[in-house]
């Protein structure tokens, strides 16, 4: 897996296709980012803040895809915040 360069999304979406039929929501992803211990979770969130950070190509589905990127870094953001201050 060291050669994949799909982002976390699309990652999870074809994970989740493949185990269910149907690709994850932004809040399913959210909700098994729950799941991940504090070191995974900060590692995750400086992935995407890094991808955040590249250029942006103004086509619509990368402007689509970034939208995405950025609710689920909200997302993803605020339930850190929550285990964080839940010392977990």
């Amino acid at each position: 897996m060291a050669n994949d360069d799909r982002d976390l999304i699309e990652r999870a979406e074809s994970m989740t296709n493949k185990l269910y039929g149907s690709p994850a929501s932004i809040g399913q992803i959210a909700d098994n980012f729950a799941l991940y211990g504090l070191q995974k979770r900060a590692a995750t969130l400086e992935d995407i803040d890094a991808e955040l950070r590249g250029e942006i190509d103004f086509s619509p589905h990368s402007l689509r895809r970034r939208v995405k990127l950025m609710e689920l870094r909200r997302k993803m953001g605020s339930v850190h915040e929550a285990l964080r201050k839940a010392k977990r």
